[in-house]
C-alpha cells in the first residue's frame, strides 16, 4: 500500500485551500449575524454582503492570501482589475463599502491587526439622474390594465399604489392586509431594515385598492386563505419577478418606448411631487431614505425636467 495514503499523509493543496475557504465562510457569517444584530439590514442587503465578501475570498484565494492576510496592496489589485474588467462604478464602490466594513469588525475581533482597507478610496461616482417617466405617460401606464377582470384589478391597484406612496417593489409585493388602513388612506410600509413609515395613498388609489379588495382580490382567491394583499391565481403572494413582467407588458400596450422598471415609478412619485412644490424634507421621509442626501438627486432630476421643458417651450429657450 501507498504510505501517503495513511492517515499521516499531508493534506493536499485542495483540501487546505477548501478547509481555508470554510473558515472565511463562518467568518463572514459570523461578522453578517453581527451586522444583522446592529444594524437590522433586510435580507436583501446581508445578501449583497454576503456576496462581495465570497467574490472577494474567491480572488485572494487566486492570489493565495486569505481575508485575513490580505494586505492593503492586494485588495488594492482586486479592485483595481475588477474596475479594469469594465465593472461600473457604483458596483466597485459598493465591494469597497462591503469590505470596509467586514474589516472594521474584523480588527474589532481581533482577526486581523489592522484593518487593510483602511487608506483605500472609493472610485468618485458620478451623478446619474434616472430617466423618469413624464406624467402623461404615467396616465397611460396607469390606464393599461383591463379594469373588467380580477387580475387587471389586482395590477391597477399595484400600479396606482406603486406611483401614489413611491414604494419599492419588495416593499409592495410583501404588503399584507393589516398594513393598509383604506378609511385613513394610509399605508404602513416596513421597509429597509424593517424600519416604519406611514405614507399616505391619495383617493384615486384609495379607490382602486377598495375596488381590489372587494371585487378582484375575492374572485383571484377563491377559497383560499391569504395575508397577502396582491395574490396571484395560486393563492400567493406576487414576486417581484412577475410585478416586473406585468409592467413592462402594460408599458408596451400603453405605447411607451422606453424601458419601464418597478423603481422607475419611485423615482416619477419623488419627481412630480417635487415639480409640484413638495419638500424635500417630506419626499424623504415618504421614500424612506435614511439620508437627506439620498433624496437631494431628485431635486436634480427635477431641475433637469424643467430645464428641458423651458428650452421647449419658452419662445427663447
Amino acid at each position: 500500500m501507498d504510505s501517503s495514503s495513511g492517515s499521516d499523509a499531508p493534506v493536499s493543496g485542495l483540501s487546505a485551500a477548501t478547509a481555508a475557504l470554510s473558515a472565511e465562510r463562518r467568518q463572514i457569517d459570523a461578522f453578517l449575524d453581527a451586522l444583522w444584530l446592529e444594524k437590522n439590514l433586510g435580507e436583501n442587503t446581508l445578501m449583497a454582503y454576503r456576496q462581495d465578501l465570497l467574490q472577494l475570498a474567491t480572488a485572494l484565494a487566486e492570489q493565495e492570501l486569505t481575508l485575513t492576510t490580505a494586505d492593503e496592496g492586494a485588495l488594492a489589485r482586486i479592485l483595481g482589475q475588477k474596475l479594469q474588467s469594465g465593472a461600473a462604478l457604483r458596483s466597485v464602490a459598493r465591494l469597497l463599502s462591503s469590505v470596509r466594513r467586514f474589516y472594521g469588525y474584523a480588527e474589532r475581533e481581533g482577526w486581523v491587526a489592522r484593518d487593510p482597507s483602511r487608506n483605500l478610496h472609493s472610485p468618485r461616482l458620478g451623478r446619474v439622474l434616472p430617466h423618469v417617466l413624464s406624467e402623461t405617460e404615467i396616465e397611460a401606464l396607469l390606464a393599461a390594465p383591463d379594469c373588467t377582470r380580477p387580475l387587471g384589478l389586482r395590477d391597477a391597484a399595484m400600479l396606482e399604489l406603486m406611483y401614489a406612496c413611491g414604494l419599492r417593489v419588495s416593499e409592495l409585493v410583501n404588503l399584507e392586509m393589516r398594513q393598509v388602513d383604506l378609511s385613513a388612506d394610509l399605508v404602513v410600509v416596513f421597509g429597509k431594515g424593517r424600519k416604519e413609515r406611514l405614507v399616505p395613498m391619495g383617493e384615486v388609489a384609495a379607490g382602486r385598492m377598495a375596488q381590489y379588495l372587494q371585487s378582484g382580490r375575492p374572485h383571484i382567491l377563491g377559497e383560499r386563505i391569504s395575508a397577502a394583499i396582491f395574490v396571484t391565481g395560486r393563492g400567493a403572494a406576487m414576486t417581484r419577478q412577475r410585478f416586473w413582467q406585468n409592467i413592462e407588458h402594460y408599458a408596451q400596450s400603453a405605447g411607451i418606448t422606453q424601458p419601464v422598471s418597478p423603481h422607475g415609478l419611485r423615482h416619477a412619485f419623488a419627481t412630480h411631487l417635487l415639480n409640484h412644490g413638495a419638500d424635500l424634507r417630506s419626499v424623504q421621509l415618504m421614500l424612506g431614505h435614511a439620508n437627506l442626501s439620498t433624496t437631494e438627486l431628485y431635486t436634480y432630476v427635477a431641475q433637469a425636467r424643467l430645464k428641458e421643458l423651458h428650452q421647449k417651450h419658452h419662445p427663447r429657450g
